[in-house]
């Protein structure tokens, strides 16, 4: 189900957007730009007013933008003909003069297919609304060693469910994947799921003819902390399970890297003391210490040093924290894993080793804290299509 918007764009530009994340704008509309970019510019910073301020007149929409009515008439009402924009009602008049009508985001008007690749067993995927809340899951199991093609299959089962469950017009589909993806959407290598060089965006808006977003589960997760959660304009988001992954933002803007690995910490050895044996063949990396499996498996092993376990692998996170929060000066650390193993001992220390390795009273405010969302490469990947579609982030 395409929307008018996919084909009113279809044909000015393919209606795949690859270069909106991580490209060379704030993920944010904040102000006016050179004419020649003023219209697809202004239209984004009305949306993206509306998305977050909530309902109001044309003429508040005026004054919080600085755009002029004539210009904010124009493109509300192409926003609400693309069916994106809606008037709610009248507003009740404190004085002389004709009530102002009262618009908004049509927030149910369309619906977004959301997909998480980063299961050890299975695929996971929804249908949101455009404030990212879940209206339909689905879920696909996955042999042990799934082969390529059955993994691509299997995507391509789980979206053909949830697009029969939308029952609106479908804005996109954003899927967030293991391993290295190129800005095109290209998996590079997601070695669990046998790819290598995998054109799945392209090979996705082909087989469905609708806007399709691919890229890094932990980049779209830190996408998620920054629209829907608490998140600062500076911030880094580490995704523990299996593996170690995460996703930056610095200034307000997505920072992909230029060989698209930019938070690929996992493997990054901490400290000169050896360590436990990584899967990559090194001894005493990230991911060696804090994955789930890991910390499962020694604290099931000795359970009288849970405390002790946790503290020490938390000590290990901060010691690989500490060069790149005061390289990048961000605020704000956030992390996604299970809440028994992260919380208390494990976050606790991981903040202390991160202060006593960073310039005193420098880094003193930045906070490690666990994200409050669940579903959060989900709700990352409505936040792309969102992005992508609408300028809104």
């Amino acid at each position: 189900m395409n929307s008018s918007i996919d084909r009113r764009s279809a044909a000015t530009a393919p209606p795949i957007v690859s270069g909106s994340f991580g490209g060379a704008r704030g993920l944010r509309a904040t102000g006016k730009v050179l004419p020649e970019q003023a219209r697809s510019h202004n239209r984004s910073l009305v949306l993206q007013t509306l998305y977050h301020r909530g309902e109001m007149s044309r003429a508040d929409l005026s004054r919080e933008t600085g755009l002029t009515r004539v210009t904010i008439s124009d493109l509300v009402g192409e926003c609400i003909a693309d069916g994106i924009v809606r008037e709610i009602g009248v507003r009740e008049a404190a004085g002389p003069g004709k009530p102002p009508i009262v618009i908004d985001i049509d927030r149910d008007g369309h619906q977004i297919i959301g997909v998480d690749l980063s299961g050890t067993d299975s695929f996971q995927g929804a249908v949101l609304n455009l404030d990212g809340e879940m209206l339909h899951r689905r879920t696909v199991s996955l042999p042990v060693d799934v082969g390529a093609e059955q993994a691509y299959a299997g995507v391509v089962r789980l979206v053909r469910e949830l697009i029969a469950d939308a029952d609106r017009p479908v804005l996109g589909i954003g899927v967030g994947s293991p391993g290295i993806v190129r800005t095109d959407g290209t998996v590079l290598s997601a070695p669990n799921l046998s790819w290598s060089d995998l054109p799945l965006e392209q090979r996705m808006h082909e087989e469905f003819a609708l806007p399709v977003l691919v890229r890094n589960d932990a980049n779209a997760a830190v996408l998620a902390e920054y629209t829907f959660g608490a998140a600062r304009s500076d911030l880094m988001l580490i995704r523990i399970g299996r593996g170690v992954g995460a996703g930056l933002i610095a200034g307000g803007q997505a920072i992909i890297g230029g060989r698209f690995a930019a938070g690929e910490i996992g493997h990054v050895v901490t400290g000169t003391d050896e360590g436990p044996l990584c899967a990559c063949g090194n001894r005493g990396c990230l991911e060696a210490w804090v994955s789930v499996p890991h910390l499962q498996g020694m604290i099931d092993a000795e359970p009288a040093r849970r405390a002790e376990i946790l503290a020490q692998a938390g000590a290990r996170l901060g010691i690989a924290l500490a060069p790149i929060v005061a390289a990048l000066d961000l605020s704000q650390v956030v992390l996604a894993g299970p809440r028994d193993l992260l919380a208390g001992d494990f976050v606790e220390a991981a903040t202390r080793m991160l202060h006593a390795r960073t310039l005193d009273g420098v880094f003193a405010d930045v906070d490690i804290r666990l994200t409050e969302q669940a579903d959060i490469v989900l709700r990352g990947a409505a936040v792309m299509v969102l992005s992508a579609q609408l300028g809104v982030s």
